[in-house]
């Protein structure tokens, strides 16, 4: 089973970053939390990563509706997407699939929730292939 979406860019890493929070948006998503891994690591470890961020999307009609269905579901809220460095030209960018919330918890009062939310990470991550 996957559980990503996923898409490769072929620009920058910031660029790109800064195109995912476009797309997101685009897609009625706003960015909740933002994690960067590299700048992380390097401060508590002192290890160096290629540049890559932690993006915890959220479209709040989805989150009620799913939080509404699974009171649990918190635990996969928000949809996380990551922006990897792969070179100096070439990005990854990941989304998790939300079906795996249906897959999780087996409630199927989730599907049109996940099927949506899958809907709008697809639409985001081909509009940056474009």
């Amino acid at each position: 089973m996957t559980y990503a979406l996923s898409t490769t860019v072929h620009r920058p890493f910031d660029a790109t970053l800064d195109d995912v929070r476009g797309a997101l948006a685009d897609q009625g998503f706003g960015v909740l939390t933002e994690i960067d891994l590299a700048a992380t690591l390097k401060a508590k470890l002192d290890v160096d990563i290629n540049p890559q961020v932690i993006l915890g999307a959220c479209r709040p009609p989805l989150a009620h509706a799913a939080l509404s269905a699974e009171p649990s579901i918190g635990l996969l809220l928000p949809c996380n997407v990551v922006v990897r460095a792969l070179d100096a030209d070439t990005t990854l960018v990941e989304a998790m699939d939300p079906d795996i919330m249906v897959s999780l918890t087996g409630n199927p009062e989730l599907t049109d929730v996940a099927t949506e939310a899958r809907d709008r990470l697809t639409s985001a991550l081909d509009a940056l292939a474009r």
